[in-house]
């Protein structure tokens, strides 16, 4: 296994004015870095302790230093490489849902879910995998995605909803969330069918809490999906098998973005901004309006602004009773 050369975790206030205390008696050089509440760089080691009680190790020296100065001297415990023993669940059989493309006005809504075990637990240790809106590089995400795929033991479903799908959808759902929960719905059951992989069976899916009520993705769940434990919580995707799942949905959303400026001639930008709005226009007017629903998500006030008609009122928000 590759030394360890990153590494995160949290510290209270007393372990961090004892990490700040070590820092300082041993040499280490300050650095400024934004939103730091400190930082120092060592022999092949920078470490830096952010003003949200992160703190990042990282260089060549990283096992190092965790292990011979962070945990005895500073958690007063040894985690690294205890992490399953300290939270048992990292190894559990599992499978992992999570989307991409719901905020991008152009290109589909992809949903992609991940059966993970101890041995691809294991196998992913160093790989790199988490959340996929932590990693920028289109190319990383190919990579990341190539090897969930090709990890033996790991079982993954992709399902896509094309723009015109979409729009379809959403017409007939008028919600977002409800449309989400079918799709999260949909890869829980795609998955279910191949249980037959899967060894051990999985004990629970994962899924990130996009609804203020937990019971709209359960009620989407079909027959196979309601065999096992549905766990919906914020930020969701700190599990590994989560941030698998967005990784392949991400994946599956950039390939397809590329696959339609390919077909229609022009950049179609991510997300939903400014730029995202003149290239919109500029589709309109080579394009058509008749095109812009296989593309767009059409119920964006971008596709009001691109069509010239006037945008619905914003409606006041409120939290469902």
């Amino acid at each position: 296994m590759k030394p360890l050369t990153s590494y995160t975790c949290k510290l209270d206030a007393r372990q961090a004015d004892a990490l700040e205390a070590y820092l300082r008696g041993h040499g280490f050089k300050p650095r400024d870095v934004p939103y730091a509440r400190f930082a120092g760089e060592g022999d092949k080691v920078n470490v830096v302790f952010y003003e949200s009680g992160k703190l990042v190790v990282q260089g060549k020296a990283t096992q190092e230093f965790v292990e011979f100065v962070l945990e005895p001297e500073i958690l007063k415990q040894a985690r690294l490489g205890y992490e399953a023993v300290l939270n048992p669940d990292l190894l559990l059989p599992r499978l992992g849902v999570d989307e991409s493309g719901k905020g991008d006005f152009f290109g589909p809504l992809c949903v992609a879910g991940a059966y993970v075990n101890e041995s691809v637990v294991k196998a992913w240790q160093d790989a790199g995998i988490r959340d996929s809106k932590n990693i920028s590089s289109d190319k990383k995400i190919a990579e990341l995605a190539k090897l969930i795929r090709e990890t033996p033991g790991c079982v993954v479903s992709v399902v896509p909803i094309g723009n015109e799908a979409y729009n379809r959808l959403y017409a007939k759902m008028r919600s977002v969330n409800a449309l989400l929960a079918w799709g999260h719905a949909r890869v829980i059951e795609n998955l279910m069918l191949l249980r037959y992989q899967m060894q051990p069976p999985p004990v629970r899916a994962i899924s990130d809490q996009f609804a203020h009520n937990k019971s709209t993705v359960a009620k989407a769940l079909m027959s196979l999906g309601r065999e096992i434990e549905l766990v919906q919580r914020h930020k969701a995707e700190e599990d590994l098998a989560v941030a698998a799942a967005s990784i392949l949905a991400r994946h599956e959303f950039v390939t397809r973005l590329a696959a339609m400026e390919k077909q229609f001639g022009m950049k179609l930008p991510k997300g939903a901004s400014a730029a995202v709005d003149a290239a919109a226009k500029e589709f309109v007017a080579k394009r058509g309006a008749e095109d812009l629903p296989k593309v767009a998500k059409m119920h964006f006030r971008t596709s009001y602004r691109a069509l010239g008609l006037p945008e619905p009122p914003k409606q006041e928000w409120r939290r469902p009773s």
